[in-house]
């Protein structure tokens, strides 16, 4: 019974984090095409800009590291009881 709650979790989870990465995947490539017909923008700006999109996706990805670990401890510990 447990061990369904936990997929049920990790599947919404999993769903939720999908939807929200296809959002932010999209709004990259908004923001790549708006820099790239962006002239008044100094290149340094787009560099910035360009820098946070990068550290937005790697915290995206690191966050997603961490909850599938931590989901992995939870099966595992759930394993070893039953």
């Amino acid at each position: 019974m447990v061990k369904l709650a936990i997929d049920f979790q990790k599947t919404a989870f999993d769903n939720s984090f999908n939807v929200i990465t296809l959002a932010q995947q999209q709004m990259e490539r908004m923001v790549d095409i708006y820099l790239s017909q962006t002239m008044w923008l100094p290149e340094e700006g787009k560099k910035v800009i360009n820098e946070w999109v990068n550290t937005c996706s790697k915290g995206r990805e690191n966050f997603k590291k961490a909850v599938d670990g931590n989901y992995k401890r939870v099966e595992d510990f759930f394993a070893n009881v039953g």
